[in-house]
């Protein structure tokens, strides 16, 4: 999937947004978005898993247009 780029660094801004501790730790949770996306792009076919769920769903990009 080309767009395996653009979904990673989305699905790991929305865990990241959601994670409790992002107003009180910052840094942390630049931290954790980082890691994420790093781990979703060596992963791909995990990361395809998660488009179309909850935590992403698959015409994310064609509703920002």
């Amino acid at each position: 999937m080309s767009n395996i780029r653009n979904y990673a660094k989305a699905i790991a801004l929305r865990i990241t947004d959601e994670w409790s501790g992002k107003q009180e730790f910052p840094e942390d949770a630049f931290l954790l978005k980082e890691i994420l996306t790093e781990l979703l792009l060596q992963n791909p076919e995990k990361c395809q898993k998660l488009i179309g769920t909850g935590i992403i769903e698959e015409n994310y990009f064609d509703e920002l247009k």
